[in-house]
């Protein structure tokens, strides 16, 4: 089985994934690919696998995705098909963290095997606070990716579940909630 989390930049998605692959020792995280750089102490093979632009065409023409975005002008993200084969070969449930169009993608090519999870923030205000706080990109960048947040968050209701991460107790509980009524309890 696969869970898919999904949501606009500074939603809290990536916290929620680390809060429940801390509680779960069924679940391993499927590490994507990108041709941005690291942000603060990301680090390669770990948050992401960042590789160059023309490396990521290679893989392209090579088949190596399940799936692919250019979620940016010129900054691509894709799920390798390896690392779902190495995750699901440990016999573990495959998580991904990746962006809306990505999450709606996946979720049409694992079907009923997927759990399609959107994480919203309580506002777009919110959202913009929570992005300045975290300070890892320039003002123009999080107007980019607010305003791409309004446009993603109408694609919410296309997701098997919604999590408003407004506090993050509940929203954990929400969390483990649904992934244990798809999964069942803790493997």
């Amino acid at each position: 089985m696969v869970l898919i989390f999904s949501a606009p930049s500074g939603s809290g998605k990536s916290t929620l994934v680390q809060y429940l692959l801390s509680r779960r020792n069924d679940l391993e995280f499927s590490i994507s690919a990108t041709t941005r750089p690291p942000r603060g102490k990301e680090q390669h093979g770990q948050e992401y696998y960042f590789i160059s632009e023309a490396e990521f065409r290679e893989l392209i023409e090579q088949k190596a995705f399940v799936e692919y975005e250019n979620v940016y002008q010129g900054t691509y993200y894709g799920t390798l098909r390896s690392e779902i084969d190495r995750i699901e070969g440990k016999g573990h449930h495959v998580v991904f963290d990746v962006d809306v169009k990505g999450g709606l993608n996946l979720k049409r090519i694992f079907g009923d095997r997927a759990l399609a999870i959107f994480v919203a923030p309580p506002s777009v205000e919110e959202l913009r606070r929570r992005l300045v706080g975290r300070a890892t990109d320039t003002p123009e960048k999080i107007e980019e990716r607010v305003a791409k947040a309004k446009f993603e968050l109408e694609d919410a209701p296309q997701f098997d579940t919604v999590i408003v991460n407004d506090r993050l107790e509940h929203a954990q509980k929400a969390l483990e909630e649904q992934v244990e009524s798809f999964l069942g309890k803790e493997a």
